[in-house]
């Protein structure tokens, strides 16, 4: 027996009724959005001052908001791998995007990361799938190793995955495949709506998790035809959010969301049914120099990629029916790596810690219900890399409303009150050394613990080329 499969076996034989969870019949459905690219303000209920999300803001009226949630990387493929696992990409040692970046010119050299998600990790569709649920997986997936086909979703515990066609370039299908799926649209996000539609009829009996993974707002920024102009007609040229084709592309994965809420109501199951929506990162402000074609996270500072609250802090909106209070907010810290324990509550499902089977999230189900609050903890982050949206190597710490970032280039250190500073304009490092040194003592345990991999000097490390590589990807 594998080691998954064993751990998936031991989630459930320790499988109990809790949360007021009667029996299999009962559990509540679990649908997980995830956004790609989208930052904190990426939504109107966010503070967009364009774009249009009329079926987020309402299920943000109708549920709870996290103002400080965290995507648990800078890029994607760890921030995914972190949802599943209920880990810290650190622990995984999967700690950028899939393949990632070379650098063979910079200054310091990147570790020998995972690339890939392990098939010893216990999922959480693994888990699910092993307590009753049909587990759907529709969209974006990012975590497989490269040249490993037959690898993907139901490898890792899903009993249906479906992404981009054959014949999609971009996000249009081929009106050869658009003929051939007789889908009305040839637009890629109304395809994957489809698709979740469809699934949810199918198993409407239920229990099912239904993870529905958008491309949407990645690049390449490229929004519906009809969309587009119908916001190219009401830009702002002195508002924050003025790109109408990025526009576009929100207001696809908002009709989504709005067609997969509809299909829950439709088939009367909206009332057992936890809906959360949320990003595996910050909006992409800038990719090598480059500014105009992407968005903007303000009043955080910078984006994707990068070691500041624009790249990580991302939207996250919860809906759990008799459960969160409507238009409820929440303040304090949570992270993605916290989804993963929260739906196996949610699911009535427990389990005890083991060395082996490690979850760094917790629970935020005493959140949600209003009737508790979760344990007090810092959040990590590192990525021992370098991203063309972003910044090199780094780790960061937030401790209560501090947090501590340590560029591994040179050492250098910044300390930023985030509570009256979240845009981070003012680094108090040299004015709190005592804070400072308190929260470097924390990450630099938190990174012993986990056999954090660090980067190292680059023996080949060339100012002149790295410089001129850059260039040339401009």
């Amino acid at each position: 027996m594998s080691t998954r499969l064993f751990h998936a076996l031991c989630f459930f034989a320790l499988a109990v009724v809790s949360s007021g969870v009667a029996g299999s019949e009962s559990k509540p459905n679990i649908v997980f959005f995830l956004a790609d690219d989208l930052g904190w303000t990426g939504l109107r209920c966010f503070g967009s001052d364009f774009y249009e999300t009329p079926n987020l803001d309402r299920l943000a009226e109708e549920g709870m908001k996290f103002t400080d949630a965290y995507a648990a990387c800078t890029v994607c493929s760890p921030t995914r791998a972190s949802i599943l696992t209920g880990k810290y990409p650190a622990r995984l040692r999967l700690t950028s995007f899939i393949p990632g970046q070379e650098r063979p010119f910079a200054k310091l050299t990147i570790p020998d990361w995972t690339k890939g998600l392990q098939a010893s990790e216990t999922t959480l569709p693994e888990v699910l799938q092993a307590n009753g649920y049909k587990t759907l997986h529709v969209g974006k997936w990012h975590l497989d190793f490269p040249n490993r086909p037959d690898a993907g979703p139901t490898s890792h515990g899903f009993d249906f995955s479906a992404d981009k066609p054959k014949g999609t370039k971009g996000f249009y299908l081929s009106e050869k495949t658009q003929k051939e799926l007789g889908t009305e649209s040839g637009y890629l996000t109304d395809y994957l709506a489809d698709l979740a539609v469809a699934k949810i009829e199918e198993n409407k009996a239920g229990p099912f998790f239904l993870y529905f993974a958008f491309h949407v707002p990645h690049t390449p920024i490229q929004g519906r035809e009809d969309l587009v102009a119908e916001f190219s007609a009401k830009v702002d040229p002195e508002a924050v959010h003025r790109n109408p084709t990025y526009a576009a592309m929100v207001k696809s994965m908002d009709l989504a969301v709005g067609r997969v809420i509809a299909a829950l109501e439709d088939n009367g199951l909206a009332d057992n049914t936890l809906i959360v929506f949320t990003s595996d990162n910050g909006g992409l402000t800038r990719r090598y120099g480059k500014h105009d074609e992407f968005t903007e996270n303000m009043p955080l500072r910078r984006g994707k990629g990068s070691a500041y609250e624009g790249g990580v802090r991302v939207p996250a909106i919860v809906k759990w029916p008799g459960h969160t209070a409507a238009g409820s907010v929440s303040s304090g810290p949570v992270s993605s790596i916290d989804w993963m324990p929260t739906f196996l509550e949610v699911a009535g499902i427990t389990a005890e810690d083991k060395d082996e089977d490690t979850l760094d999230g917790v629970s935020l189900v005493p959140r949600l219900k209003d009737d508790g609050s979760i344990p007090e903890r810092d959040l990590f982050w590192h990525f021992p890399h370098y991203h063309a949206g972003g910044d090199g190597p780094y780790s960061a710490i937030r401790s209560g409303d501090w947090k501590l970032i340590e560029r591994h280039e040179d050492g250098g250190q910044e300390l930023y009150d985030l509570e009256n500073d979240p845009g981070e304009t003012m680094n108090l490092f040299m004015e709190k050394p005592q804070v400072a040194a308190r929260l470097e003592q924390k990450l630099i345990q938190w990174r012993q613990e986990l056999a954090a991999q660090m980067p190292t000097p680059n023996p080949n490390y060339d100012a002149e080329k790295a410089t001129e590589l850059a260039k040339r990807k401009k």
